[in-house]
């Protein structure tokens, strides 16, 4: 496998282990080495066991005794999405309990649904804000924007290329995900904001403060869509 990888002119290999296997890498390295290979370009990550619970309880898998549930099984239980983003949504060294039935969840506490449905939140907005009349494609000067909430949203989308760089630097998705979720609440509490002081709602009176609101709303849009996108799952416009 590595001899082929490398002839092939890979300049880059990583080789993930399953924990149980921490005492094997080693004797792989090694024999990539005993071929005449520079090993440096090989990055070994570890990972942990994954545990399924549902209703409170493991479901217990033996492969001796053929009892186990199939990558395939979970993904037709629980959706791609849901699988994709809990399996991701760990760091390497963290055991996983992949919770089934939160993750068919349709509400805040499963994380994927709650990522999604701010990006279905923010497609409503600018929809309604089309049957209003407003023009959404023109920018808005988003320098008028000054509540917390709104500043907030502002600082936490700039964040947005240097968490894919350091989470793809250091093989760390989770930081992605983890980030998201921040994007979704921040977004939320902006748009609360507008339920708890009419002055604050996105789509308004104020023509010019309307059009600003929408292109921060679009800004977070955007950063959800090319979030999803990098972890390979949907980006619903209803939900």
């Amino acid at each position: 496998y590595h001899k082929n990888k490398i002839e092939r002119g890979f300049d880059k290999i990583v080789d993930i282990f399953g924990s149980d296997h921490i005492a094997t890498y080693p004797d792989v390295l090694a024999a990539v080495k005993a071929l005449g290979y520079d090993t440096s370009m090989i990055t070994v990550l570890i990972h942990q066991f994954v545990t399924l619970t549902e209703s409170g309880k493991t479901v217990k898998m033996s492969t001796r005794k053929a009892n186990f549930v199939t990558l395939d099984e979970l993904i037709d239980e629980v959706g791609t999405d849901a699988t994709r983003y809990f399996f991701i949504n760990r760091t390497f060294s963290s055991h996983l309990n992949f919770d089934i039935g939160l993750a068919k969840k349709q509400s805040d506490e499963n994380p994927v649904f709650y990522v999604q449905y701010a990006h279905a939140r923010i497609c409503s907005v600018i929809s309604h804000a089309k049957e209003k009349g407003f023009n959404t494609d023109e920018q808005g000067d988003v320098s008028m924007l000054s509540s917390e909430e709104e500043i907030n949203l502002i600082k936490g989308l700039l964040e947005f290329p240097e968490v894919v760089e350091k989470s793809a630097l250091n093989f760390e998705p989770h930081k992605l995900t983890g980030y998201l979720e921040k994007i979704a609440t921040l977004y939320h509490k902006f748009q609360h904001a507008g339920k708890v002081d009419d002055k604050m709602r996105v789509v308004g009176e104020n023509k010019d403060l309307t059009l600003a609101r929408i292109s921060l709303c679009k800004a977070a849009k955007t950063v959800l869509y090319n979030g999803f996108k990098l972890l390979g799952i949907s980006a619903p416009e209803r939900m």
